[in-house]
């Protein structure tokens, strides 16, 4: 659902108040101070949401915009947010770094940590808004991460510019339920692009662990509707102690149960988005992909992707 959100129109005086009050409401808590007259702010700001994904294109004068502990204390919104740079320069501050992005250049922030946005004169940027888990299952370390340019210009990058473009000129043409396989292919070209990070690097693993996590993703994928598949069932399968099982998979951005958890809950929400499941029940997709309990399920997926399962599916349908 497309939803615009512009200054024009608004008295000098209330500018900044009603800006701030959208840039709130489309993203997440956040302080805004105008760099200059405050009266001559402008800005507009166009939304979309993509199944779990928001993206949105924002045009405005020169501003800062702050992520402050109090505003984290008082909502704990669990993001990622990245500032996809088209015209003029930005910087987005975070953990100690500064990314300065200039058009084509994107960089990374998260919404459970303090962070800055600067703006010296005039500019426009695309923003994706992902849930905060989708990433942290997929990349190890990700507070190393935020506040580092990536290069448009070359490599997943310069993929990702062309397909949010391209996406921003057609999302109003696309049938709901191509919007969830269009939200991963984005969120699988943020990753790549994000991989090519100095911080994105895992360690070195030995030949012999490296081939363990291998059998591992492939049993898991294969026996995913199981309710009884558990860390002990899967070494007993492959013939390997547990705690063998636990050191080969030290090193991958999240634990063994969590990741197969996280594989179900991105099953089930596939599910979900797909027109020709749309008459099933929640709990029967929820059982179906190795969940015991529905309310557990909910929860779970409330966690992870920001809005409970019934929710996404009026998104889809709407």
């Amino acid at each position: 659902m497309a939803t615009l959100f512009t200054t024009v129109g608004v008295e000098p005086a209330q500018r900044l108040a009603y800006w701030t009050d959208g840039v709130c409401d489309t993203y997440v808590q956040l302080d805004c101070d105008a760099i200059g007259d405050a009266s001559r702010l402008e800005g507009e700001i166009a939304a979309d949401t993509l199944a779990t994904l928001t993206l949105s294109r924002v045009t405005a004068s020169a501003q800062r915009v702050r992520r402050t502990p109090a505003k984290i204390a008082r909502a704990s919104e669990d993001y990622f947010l990245v500032s996809i740079q088209t015209q003029g320069c930005g910087a987005v501050v975070q953990d100690g770094r500064v990314a300065h992005l200039s058009p084509g250049d994107f960089a990374l922030y998260d919404s459970t940590r303090p962070y800055e946005l600067r703006f010296d004169a005039a500019f426009q940027q695309y923003v994706l808004m992902l849930p905060g888990p989708t990433l942290r299952s997929a990349l190890t370390d990700t507070p190393s991460l935020t506040a580092c340019a990536v290069s448009g210009r070359r490599g997943a990058g310069h993929l990702m510019i062309g397909m949010i473009e391209t996406l921003s000129a057609e999302i109003a043409t696309l049938a709901p339920e191509s919007a969830a396989a269009v939200a991963d292919g984005v969120t699988q070209i943020l990753i790549a692009g994000l991989s090519t990070l100095p911080g994105a690097r895992p360690p070195p693993v030995s030949r012999l662990a490296a081939l363990h996590r291998q059998q591992v993703k492939a049993l898991v994928r294969e026996r995913l509707r199981d309710p009884d598949l558990t860390v002990a069932r899967i070494a007993e399968r492959l013939g390997v102690s547990p705690s063998t099982l636990h050191r080969a998979w030290a090193g991958e951005a999240c634990s063994l149960a969590d990741w197969i958890q996280a594989e179900r809950l991105e099953a089930a929400r596939r599910d979900l988005c797909a027109a020709q499941q749309r008459l099933r029940r929640v709990s029967e997709l929820a059982y179906s992909w190795g969940f015991k309990d529905a309310a557990h399920f909910s929860r779970a997926f409330r966690r992870r992707f920001g809005c409970s399962p019934r929710e996404l599916r009026a998104r889809i349908e709407n």
